[in-house]
């Protein structure tokens, strides 16, 4: 007889690691790191539950980018007027906020509704080498072309 067992979120032990973006490309690093923050490198990976853990990125302005997508991606917004339609080049937005890129790229990966919110607010990004959280020593975390690598 077998049975399944159900993660509770009492269960989960959540880490902290940190990821430096410098040379990464976006959307292979924005992957790999949804797939950390939804739990799914974890065995006791449940859908509708968090078993993620935090990650810090750094280094978010030294992004790379393939193909021509620095000059030819947009972001749009719409202000709510007429005629109030605004694409920013992802070119101006990597000078401007450089970790609106990076966490855009993620938010998009992650679930759509609460589980999801909830799996967002696990991640810090910073433009620089810097962050404020020493005091959870985190974990480096590295990638290869198979994904996690500890």
């Amino acid at each position: 007889m077998r049975s399944t067992t159900i993660t509770k979120p009492a269960d989960v032990t959540k880490k902290w690691y940190v990821v430096d973006a410098e040379g990464q490309t976006l959307g292979r690093l924005a992957s790999e790191i949804a797939k950390v923050l939804r739990g799914k490198h974890k065995p006791i990976y449940q859908p509708h539950v968090d078993t993620g853990d935090y990650v810090i990125v750094i280094n978010a302005n030294k992004i790379a980018l393939s193909g021509n997508k620095i000059d030819q991606k947009q972001y749009f917004r719409h202000t709510g007027w007429v005629g109030g339609d605004i694409n920013v080049p992802i070119r101006v937005m990597m000078q401007k906020k450089p970790t609106f890129v990076v966490s855009n790229a993620i938010k998009g990966m992650l679930p759509k509704g609460v589980l999801g919110r909830q799996m967002f607010k696990k991640l810090h990004v910073y433009a620089g080498s810097e962050h404020a959280h020493e005091a959870q020593k985190p974990e480096v975390l590295e990638f290869d072309k198979k994904g996690v690598k500890h």
